[in-house]
């Protein structure tokens, strides 16, 4: 069975680095697009960036262009994202996701719905 496993969130002042880890297993990871999506309280849940299967398209929101940076190890069933300097904004439940449909080249236009697998979440909180 599916399990995405999220971590590497904390707490952290302004300015700061965070790298976030999500984890695949009882999956086939390596052919699909992920996707890092975030939650604060009161709040939607926010499309954050994605990472096609072969890391050769990706997608970020405005307000974190510049300081995050999504990747992935498809050896390790990992993906990654790198989070630089970082604001109180950018406080919430960090997501990862799965793709439902394999092998999409382009993630520019993924939404919400096309994603189908969803790991735990993992804090992320920024003090100012």
């Amino acid at each position: 069975q599916l399990q995405l496993v999220e971590s590497g969130g904390g707490l952290v002042q302004a300015g700061d680095s965070l790298r976030l880890s999500c984890a695949a297993s009882g999956l086939t990871f390596s052919s699909y697009a992920m996707g890092w999506f975030r939650q604060a309280p009161g709040k939607e849940r926010e499309f954050v960036a994605a990472i096609s299967w072969n890391a050769g398209s990706t997608y970020y929101i405005d307000s974190v262009k510049g300081r995050f940076t999504i990747s992935r190890d498809n050896a390790k069933n990992t993906i990654y994202l790198q989070m630089n300097s970082l604001k109180p904004e950018d406080t919430a439940v960090y997501y990862c996701a799965r793709d439902r449909l394999a092998v999409r080249v382009t993630v520019a236009t993924m939404r919400f719905s096309d994603f189908g697998s969803w790991g735990q979440g993992t804090q992320v909180t920024v003090s100012s």
